[in-house]
């Protein structure tokens, strides 16, 4: 049985055909037929309405791109007037009308398309921030419509409504790469930019090589920023990996089992001499004709040029590795050699230093008996004394003795005159042991300078006084003593040695508890005070030096000297004793009135 459908006759069409030529195209329920050029004038308006609905289409879409090459003016117009559209042509533009042909409608829809890529490459050629490829997810550019004032254009990146993919790391910290050179120089240098590619070039190569966009992310990324921290997936080995390694030991060590075994054997045999023999043949490498710090130096890469002299090698030349320029820094002492003692020679007892004395002068005369010996020097005239007069002058001495003694006496004479001669040369002048006490001093100094000071109960006694400033002033030391009604005070400052020996003088040598022994005319033992003038009891006051003290309130190395002499000085206030101190060493007042004895501070925590 048949399934087509039976072929309809020809009264069948004819009506059909009949009923939709009478049925109007615009759905009118009009019945009245229309003639062929009624039918004619409807299509072409109808055609006429599809075209400025496509006009009017590809206008509303260009203000997503700026497209300064296609303005709107320059839009050919149709040859045809427009008519005004009837809601008819709205609807087709939406819909397909039932009376439009199938084939027409693709042909629009194709020339829409073409208009839309020809906008777009003419906006991407002629804007740069569209060269960039588009991204997965986001349209390609469209075309902008040109405009001015408040019909201006928004820039494409304001108008990119879709949603942009999340942001890394890596992209958040990527530097923005500059479009074009500031700097006339890097105008001129820089190279002419390739043409920027097509957004559908973009997407053939990214889709043909998948590893091109991942590669430009790579080479882009910042090497500052932070790398990102993926966790590690699952990796399965295959099956049968392990057991192939465990077979491959298992025959690594039966290989080695039988290289053993057969070199135990061999040694059974008699055989090992061959394999040592085998290992004597065996040579080093030989060393190289020059060696390589050698090389630089020698002309012709060989130690035969040294036969040649230094002349001839390439040491004293331009092109010599070897040059002047070495920087030889000079060698600056440390600051602690200057305080390094100096070893002194061993101290000899008297017994000692005769026998060394004896020992000395014995081969002083006994080189010049042999100088006399062998003729470099006349013997020494007879030394005759008073005493040897006849045993040195025997015939001389018989025959004129007057004039023999006479003689014997000058020359004694001479000989005393010449010895105290000798010994006055010798003798330094008070100007020359002046300088050399001074330079003693001034190489003391150099070791470092220290400063000490010191409470006195009272200083009332001149002898006491006189003491303190006239030793101050014999070791070259500086400083103040201040006289106070409760305490005296006295800092000195000078070389270590010399305020050692101050400090005894101090805490030691001098008795504070015993006043000056008067003298027979009535003025005390020292004769004169701190001025230089004479001073008598009746003019101090009778102070007791029962309980005088003197303590050691500190001592240390200091930098500079703050005085330039030794000077007593009256302050009957603190703020006056500060004042002479000056500010640097105000704050040894309070620390020497505020002073406690250590005995006292042990009596007070019993």
């Amino acid at each position: 049985m048949s399934t087509k459908r039976p072929l309809d006759d020809g009264d069948a069409s004819v009506a059909k055909k009949l009923k939709s030529d009478a049925t109007p195209t615009n759905g009118s329920k009009s019945g009245t037929p229309l003639n062929t050029a009624d039918i004619i004038a409807q299509k072409r308006a109808e055609i006429a309405a599809k075209l400025a609905a496509m006009k009017q289409g590809s206008s509303v879409a260009a203000p997503r791109v700026s497209s300064p090459a296609v303005p709107a003016a320059s839009s050919p117009a149709p040859s045809t007037p427009t008519p005004t559209p009837t809601p008819t042509a709205g609807r087709a533009e939406h819909s397909p009308s039932p009376g439009l042909d199938p084939d027409l409608a693709r042909r629009v829809a194709e020339a829409k398309r073409r208009v839309a890529e020809a906008q777009s490459k003419l906006a991407v050629k002629d804007n740069p921030y569209m060269s960039l490829p588009a991204k997965k997810g986001r349209p390609l550019p469209e075309p902008a419509q040109q405009g001015a004032g408040l019909k201006m254009a928004a820039h494409p990146l304001l108008l990119d409504t879709a949603p942009s993919a999340p942001q890394s790391k890596k992209d958040r910290y990527k530097p923005m790469q500059p479009k074009f050179a500031t700097i006339k120089a890097n105008i001129r240098n820089a190279p002419t930019p390739p043409p920027a590619p097509t957004p559908v070039t973009a997407a053939v190569e990214t889709s043909s090589n998948p590893y091109a966009a991942a590669s430009a992310a790579k080479d882009s990324v910042f090497e500052g920023a932070p790398r990102e921290r993926t966790g590690r997936n699952f990796r399965f080995n295959q099956k049968g990996k392990y057991i192939a390694l465990a077979n491959q030991m298992r025959q690594d060590a039966q290989l080695e089992e039988l290289k053993q075994r057969i070199a135990e054997s061999a040694r059974k045999a008699g055989l090992d001499g061959e394999f040592e023999t085998l290992e004597k043949n065996i040579r080093r490498e030989a060393p190289p004709e020059v060696e390589w710090w050698d090389a630089a130096l020698l002309p012709n890469k060989r130690y035969d040029d040294l036969a040649g002299g230094l002349e001839r090698l390439n040491i004293r030349n331009e092109s010599s590795p070897i040059t002047i320029y070495v920087q030889h820094p000079i060698p600056i002492p440390a600051p602690g050699d200057k305080n390094k003692g100096v070893l002194k020679p061993l101290k000899l007892t008297k017994k000692e230093q005769k026998k060394m004395r004896k020992q000395r002068r014995q081969a002083e005369l006994q080189d010049k008996r042999d100088r006399i010996r062998m003729g470099l020097i006349p013997p020494d005239p007879p030394k005759v004394r008073l005493a040897n007069l006849m045993k040195v002058l025997t015939s001389d001495a018989v025959q004129d003795p007057t004039k023999v003694e006479a003689r014997v006496r000058r020359e004694v004479a001479i000989r005393k005159h010449q010895h105290e001669k000798m010994n006055s040369e010798r003798k330094l002048t008070d100007e020359q042991r002046r300088e050399k006490m001074e330079s003693k001093k001034m190489e003391e100094e150099k070791k470092g300078l220290w400063a000490a000071v010191f409470r006195v109960k009272t200083l009332a006694d001149p002898s006491h006084r006189f003491k303190v400033r006239k030793n101050a002033e014999q070791m070259s030391l500086t400083g103040v003593c201040i006289f106070h009604p409760s305490f005296s005070m006295v800092y000195v400052e000078g070389a270590a040695k010399f305020v050692r020996n101050y400090k005894r003088l101090m805490l030691h040598r001098i008795q504070w508890t015993v006043p000056a022994r008067l003298r027979e005319d009535g003025s005390d033992e020292e004769g004169k005070g701190e001025g230089g003038k004479a001073e008598t009891p009746a003019q101090e006051e009778q102070v007791s030096l029962e309980d005088n003290t003197c303590e050691l309130v500190w001592e240390g190395q200091i930098r500079d000297r703050v005085f330039s002499n030794f000077k007593p000085k009256s302050c009957p206030t603190d703020s006056a004793a500060k004042e002479a101190l000056g500010s640097k060493l105000a704050s040894y007042w309070d620390q020497t009135k505020n002073y406690r004895p250590p005995e006292d501070d042990i009596l007070s925590g019993l």
